[in-house]
């Protein structure tokens, strides 16, 4: 049976060496579900697979994107099955990793059929929230769309503003979009999620921060401070050391700001997962690679 064999978890749980030898055990690629390891220039802040790692497994959709392109979990969705199709030609399993709740779901579950947004509605309503603030549009979207007004995490304004764009350009709720309707897909589907004690894993992202900085991680920033506007960085890592360049923070409050944020945003990962019954879950600081890979051969079975 055709298998897509889909390795999840937090950041810096220990997704990608176990991708990389399951991937080598199964002779066959791994398929990038990070957000912002697709995109260029940004290798060191996104800990990106290395030229090393690459060259170990075929890896797609990693540095694939320009910094300045638009990219959604919905074509994220209909260019991996576009992949999927040909690769499942070649290969019984592939394996597809990464810790971006999004774009595993869409791939895995389907994402809403939700109309592509214009440039114009999209340079208008960044335009208001650069301008105006949150507030506005939050009181906005409580007019138009009060159900997903009631919804939405109010402090998160990628999606406030979304909703917004959705219900100007399409002149309907953004809500009317949402199904939630789970899409049936022609292969198999096993997840595997990787946990850690939450001590383990802050110092696991504090050591990774570090090393990020070790690596050169201001010298990335700076090179990318002229497009610091885009929304591809703005991301953990990035804002914080904008932020120092601008001379509104001091070098190392800024880092421990980033390894603040991306425990945070690991929590965030973790309470995602919670609600997904469908993964099986390996505990990282347990177990070897080697066991975790009989488990995941019992599981194949």
């Amino acid at each position: 049976m055709k298998t897509l064999l889909v390795i999840l978890g937090p950041t810096a749980v220990g997704k990608t060496e176990l991708s990389l030898q399951v991937a080598e055990h199964f002779g066959c690629p791994i398929i990038n579900a990070d957000s912002r390891q697709i995109y260029k220039e940004i290798e060191i802040g996104t800990a990106s697979p290395t030229v090393e790692e690459m060259a170990r497994v075929k890896h797609y959709f990693v540095h694939t994107l320009p910094l300045d392109a638009y990219y959604s979990a919905a074509e994220y969705e209909k260019d991996v099955l576009t992949l999927l199709d040909d690769l499942f030609q070649q290969h019984e399993t592939i394996v597809l990793s990464g810790g971006s709740m999004m774009y595993i779901d869409a791939v895995t579950k389907g994402i809403d059929d939700i109309p592509t947004v214009d440039d114009d509605t999209r340079s208008m309503l960044r335009q208001r929230y650069e301008q105006e603030g949150l507030e506005p549009l939050l009181a906005e979207l409580k007019l138009l769309d009060p159900a997903y007004y009631d919804l939405v995490d109010k402090k998160n304004y990628k999606r406030v503003v979304h909703a917004l764009e959705i219900c100007y350009m399409t002149g309907k709720t953004y809500t009317s979009f949402r199904t939630n309707t789970l899409k049936e897909r022609p292969f198999h589907i096993l997840k595997i999620g990787l946990r850690r004690e939450r001590d383990d894993l802050f110092d696991r992202i504090n050591q990774r921060v570090d090393e990020m900085m070790r690596l050169g991680l201001m010298d990335e920033v700076r090179r990318v401070y002229p497009l610091r506007h885009l929304n591809s960085l703005n991301t953990v890592g990035y804002k914080e050391l904008f932020k120092v360049l601008d001379g509104e923070w001091e070098l190392p409050m800024a880092v421990e700001r980033i390894k603040k944020n991306t425990r945070v945003y690991a929590k965030k990962q973790m309470t995602w997962y919670k609600h997904d019954p469908d993964i099986h879950w390996l505990d990282a600081d347990r177990m070897t690679i080697a066991d975790m890979l009989q488990d995941i051969n019992e599981q194949m079975e």
